[in-house]
């Protein structure tokens, strides 16, 4: 297991790598679809979607480093083959990383609690189980991300409750249309990981750590992926019905999809190959976040 000297010091521009930017689309892009069923309502309330945002990528960045930090410590992170671990490489202290995690956490619990105080109290819960999410998907003695269960998570945490979150907070209602966007915005997560986990069952297996692509294996994986991107365009064509038609511009994701899907399903990629995949779904999922505020906004543009 590798162990950081005293001495070691990571750059700020390790810091930032660290936290895994590349996975920020998963945090922007709810919130933009949540949003935008919220505008579809006439109920859009800007600066609380931006309080949304703020605890999104806070949330995010602090299950980043909390997965770096608790992956760092059991040693399963000693032969990465993907983005820099500030913990398994050595750069960062482990006690560093643990308390940039908690403090991404504590932010993201006290914007929260600004939204909570001005919509409902019962979100201060809903928040808390965010927080313990994020930590026990690789933290704690028996982490959920160790037993298959992280897709399941990232599809609940990161598709259905910030989307559907994101509209309650705005419009203080339960929208069926925001539950269609949770669905496609939750899939095109549950697709990253699966990339993710792809790229990495010889290591995982190797350390004991039983995902979801370990249990599949490889070729199972592979199909789940393709799944996962069908669901999100079916998802989309039930948001399209309940609120407007132009949020077809959500298939502006169709591209980056393609690209991602012909390196997993088509060329087989393994190990760095899988990469591109991860960008690219990251890409298709914002993009589809996008299109379908964009579609919102055009649909009520001559009442603007």
């Amino acid at each position: 297991m590798p162990s950081p000297t005293p001495a070691a010091r990571a750059t700020l521009g390790q810091w930032v790598e660290g936290a895994r930017p590349r996975t920020l689309p998963a945090a922007i892009s709810p919130v933009l679809a949540g949003t935008a069923v919220a505008l579809h309502e006439h109920a859009a309330v800007w600066w609380k979607a931006l309080l949304a945002l703020a605890v999104a990528l806070l949330l995010q960045i602090g299950v980043n480093y909390a997965n770096d930090y608790s992956d760092g410590i059991r040693g399963t992170d000693a032969d990465r083959v993907g983005p820099l671990r500030l913990v398994g490489s050595g750069l960062a202290r482990p006690g560093a990383v643990k308390a940039a995690a908690f403090a991404s956490l504590g932010l993201a619990a006290l914007v929260g609690l600004v939204l909570a105080a001005t919509t409902a109290w019962w979100l201060v819960g809903v928040g808390l189980l965010c927080i313990l999410a994020a930590w026990f998907y690789t933290g704690g003695s028996r982490p959920y991300g160790y037993l298959g269960l992280g897709e399941v998570m990232v599809f609940v945490f990161f598709g259905l409750v910030a989307v559907m979150g994101t509209t309650y907070v705005q419009t203080e209602t339960f929208e069926l249309p925001s539950l269609f966007a949770a669905i496609g915005i939750g899939c095109f997560a549950c697709a990253i990981l699966v990339a993710n986990n792809l790229r990495d069952i010889p290591t995982d297996t190797i350390a004991g750590k039983r995902t979801l692509a370990v249990v599949l294996g490889d070729a199972r994986t592979r199909m789940f992926y393709g799944v996962l991107v069908d669901l999100a365009a079916l998802a989309l064509v039930g948001v399209m019905f309940t609120t407007t038609w132009w949020t077809v511009l959500a298939l502006a994701a169709t591209p980056p999809t393609f690209r991602a899907v012909g390196r997993v399903i088509g060329d087989k990629a393994t190990g760095p190959e899988l990469v591109p995949v991860l960008k690219d779904t990251g890409i298709a999922e914002l993009l589809y976040g996008a299109g379908i505020l964009a579609g919102a906004l055009l649909s009520l543009a001559p009442n603007l």
